[in-house]
């Protein structure tokens, strides 16, 4: 049964529409004990219920902020359904977040009560009540720590002391989302109610999704993407949520899951595209034939349909092998994945080629934390594969000129009930993005098309000007290059230089094997990284994989770095965005040495 008809007004109403309608249904699947089980929406309902009173006995009201630091878990969002039917607000963290930043969050929205996932992290955060002015409880999610307030001692509390759900109207903040801080100190996004909600009902104007569907969760609901469009839309359709044990086993939770659904960002859909083609390639001789034609067959067929035409000798030997050929890849999926939703960043035409050939339905849509966050997408009957889509029902976006941008470019500027009510303690910040109209300014460059279908070509921001005066956009040229086997992440730079460099993270695991293969030895990673020969392998994938750059944006020297730019190292953002300053701040020495 689908719930498309309904048209939400905020998030409190639509939880528990969905817990009196989809009752009996499951909700979510947790892996305890090598497998997976399930609480249905009734259950978690109670929960939510205790939960909201245990709060209430703390003292938490309206407009009060309750923050979480955790992963994805059936307690993330029962204390994030209780929060809102107490009218107070959510304030989400990621466990892998540095602890300066958990504690300048803290401190700049005036939390009230923390939530913490772990006694390791209770351990480090209990210290933070004395610290901070607005902070009164830290309450233990899972585990057990001396002295601590916990979970199930606050459901008893509720369970006690019941308190009804308060119903907020439109325009109340639900939320603050933290963006990640390329650059500077994170800022609070407020959200409202209706912001989100809007989304939501978009959404359900678009797909038709229904409540027996399921997705993989691996996205942080921690960041607006994955809390949007998977959990709280998820939930409004009375649909099922299964949570992977961890971003390293999808995998392996795939079959265990057989999701219908996938939202995820590119990185995972580009690791699937690298491991089919490593496959293949290794396999070589009729399966790989049989793999090429399969790619082939879909290419031509796709060509075919976009000028109107079919081919039913063409469409015979696609079914053919698709049952020999993509259906084999679609079980590693779990069988049953109808849809794939990308977004977070931009994903490589070639990959969602390569998703949509497997006869898996990609649909790349486009949005930020600020914007709630879809603003366009692809959906079922329009589809432009390389464009993030059109504008969801109700948004609007226009292309304002900028300096730099070529003629049919520029920044693009959203409006719509999906926008933000501003940064918090910010209003230079808030000021500054936002147009006199009421548009905000997205720092992303685009164009539209006749359609209105819209293609991202850069960030405003990391666009940078060679010393000859030519302009360059690194973020689509390294998104181009790590398609390599051999490329797992690179940093272009070049501003005020003669030329482009390239600072290459290899993909080990495939180094080694060509390493090997090829008769070159190595006693570690740092050494590996260091032979001439292996400078030289990753500078073929530089030629060969951006072999359509522009002369001038071709990296003319390149050096490998052996350690993966990550979160831990303040190289990347928890939503795995590149930290272009950190990364050239830890590495200035390298680079000076390639221009030298």
């Amino acid at each position: 049964m689908s719930t498309s008809q309904h048209a939400f007004e905020n998030l409190v109403q639509m939880f528990e529409q969905s817990v009196e309608t989809f009752a009996d249904r499951d909700l979510f699947g947790v892996k305890t004990e090598g497998r997976y089980q399930w609480a249905t929406y009734r259950e978690v309902g109670e929960a939510v219920d205790a939960f909201r009173g245990g709060l209430s006995s703390l003292g938490v009201g309206a407009g009060d902020k309750v923050a979480i630091i955790s992963n994805n878990s059936p307690m993330w969002a029962i204390g994030a359904y209780a929060t809102y039917g107490l009218g107070a607000q959510y304030v989400p963290m990621y466990e892998a977040q540095i602890e300066k930043d958990w504690r300048y969050i803290l401190e700049d929205s005036g939390t009230r009560v923390l939530l913490v996932s772990t006694a390791e992290i209770y351990e480090r955060t209990r210290g933070f009540v004395d610290e901070l002015e607005a902070l009164e409880h830290v309450v233990l999610l899972g585990g057990s720590a001396d002295g601590a307030l916990t979970y199930e001692e606050l459901k008893s509390r509720g369970v006690e002391s019941p308190v009804p759900s308060v119903e907020p109207s439109r325009e109340d903040i639900c939320g603050f989302i933290y963006t990640s801080g390329t650059t500077g100190e994170p800022k609070g996004v407020l959200l409202s109610h209706w912001n989100l909600v809007s989304n939501i009902n978009a959404i359900h104007s678009l797909f038709p999704m229904e409540s027996d569907d399921v997705s993989l969760s691996f996205l942080p609901w921690a960041h607006s993407f994955g809390q949007t469009c998977e959990l709280h839309c998820m939930v409004s359709y009375g649909a099922s949520i299964g949570l992977a044990v961890s971003v390293e086993t999808i995998i392996e939770n795939l079959p265990e899951v057989r999701p219908t659904l996938l939202f995820s960002v590119p990185r995972i859909f580009n690791r699937i595209y690298d491991g089919v083609q490593k496959k293949m390639t290794a396999a070589g001789g009729l399966k790989l034939k049989l793999f090429n034609a399969t790619m082939n067959a879909a290419n031509k067929r796709r060509d075919l349909a976009e000028r109107g035409q079919t081919s039913p000798l063409l469409d015979l030997k696609s079914g053919v092998l698709d049952k020999v050929v993509a259906s084999k890849v679609r079980d590693r999926f779990g069988g049953r994945l109808r849809y794939a939703f990308s977004g977070g960043a931009a994903l490589s035409k070639e990959v969602g080629l390569f998703i949509d050939n497997l006869g898996i339905k990609v649909y790349e849509g486009y949005g930020l934390t600020e914007t709630s966050p879809i603003v366009s997408a692809n959906r079922p009957g329009g589809q432009k594969i390389g464009s993030i889509g059109k504008c969801i029902p109700g948004v609007t976006v226009k292309i304002a000129p900028t300096e730099t941008a070529p003629e049919g470019q520029g920044e693009i500027v959203v409006y719509g009930p999906n926008v933000m009510q501003g940064y918090h303690n910010l209003p230079e910040k808030t000021a500054e993005v936002m147009t006199e109209d009421g548009g905000f300014r997205t720092g992303d460059m685009g164009r539209q098309d006749d359609e209105g279908y819209l293609w991202i070509t850069g960030r405003v921001k990391e666009q940078y000007k060679l010393e000859n005066g030519k302009y360059v956009v690194p973020a689509p040229m390294e998104e181009q290059l790590k398609l390599s086997p051999l490329i797992n992440q690179v940093l272009i730079d070049g501003a005020n230089r003669l030329f482009n460099i390239a600072l290459v993270v290899p993909d080990m695991e495939s180094l080694k094997a060509w390493a090997q293969e090829t008769g070159v030895a190595f006693d570690s990673d740092e050494a590996l990284c260091a032979d001439p020969r292996a400078h030289a392998r990753i500078g073929e994938e530089l030629a060969s994989c951006g072999a359509e750059f522009k002369g001038y944006e071709r990296p003319k020297k390149w050096a490998l770095a052996h350690e993966e730019f990550s979160p831990a190292n303040d190289m990347l953002t928890p939503t795995l965005k590149l930290k272009r300053r950190n990364v050239m701040a830890a590495y200035e020495a390298t680079i000076e040495a390639l221009y030298e």
